[in-house]
């Protein structure tokens, strides 16, 4: 498969979980034991860690299907980027969907700034790109869809790894945006 069909794929699972015509394939104990042998994810999704987006289900996704790695503010940090570097590397994902969302409290947190103690300002700092990029006074939704296409950017920037696979043709990288109150995700 490659990353359009991916894409594809992600689309037309998307438009069933807006629908609420989930097909719950591959979750069952065929699929868990058909998966010890490995995995070969189609594709990786740098999500935001908020309980409230989880991408198996807003992509209708089995198990093996994406490899998924979440983080707040869906941030390119080195160990988010190691592990999407371990997927494209090992296990052939030709995908990586960095998926910002509707009111997201890490990019909310970051243009309030303040003092949110040494690991959430190291984090939130990520974000400080997109923040400066959308400009004084920017909705928290434009800064999100801005920091998932820095994000999207800095994963070819600051890996090799990545950026040969990308320079290849062989992946593509896709900055997207969920809607927390349709569930759609806008490709950007």
């Amino acid at each position: 498969m490659n990353s359009q069909d991916s894409l594809q794929r992600l689309k037309e699972g998307n438009a069933r979980f807006v629908e609420d015509k989930l097909d719950g394939k591959l979750q069952d104990s065929a699929r868990r034991g058909a998966l010890t042998g490995g995995q070969e994810p189609y594709a990786i999704i740098l999500s935001c860690a908020d309980s409230r987006v989880v991408p198996e289900l807003a992509f209708d996704t089995g198990l093996g299907e994406i490899f998924v790695v979440r983080v707040a503010g869906n941030i390119a940090n080195s160990s988010s980027m190691a592990s999407i570097e371990y997927a494209v590397a090992h296990c052939g994902s030709k995908l990586i969907v960095v998926l910002g969302h509707q009111s997201c409290g890490a990019v909310t947190a970051a243009v309030a700034g303040g003092d949110n103690g040494y690991n959430l300002n190291h984090l939130l700092s990520h974000i400080g790109p997109a923040i400066a990029a959308s400009g004084d006074g920017a909705d928290i939704s434009d800064v999100v869809k801005k920091n998932a296409e820095l994000t999207a950017k800095e994963l070819v920037t600051r890996s090799s790894i990545i950026s040969d696979f990308v320079s290849r043709g062989e992946v593509t990288i896709a900055p997207a945006y969920y809607n927390l109150d349709t569930g759609k995700v806008d490709f950007l």
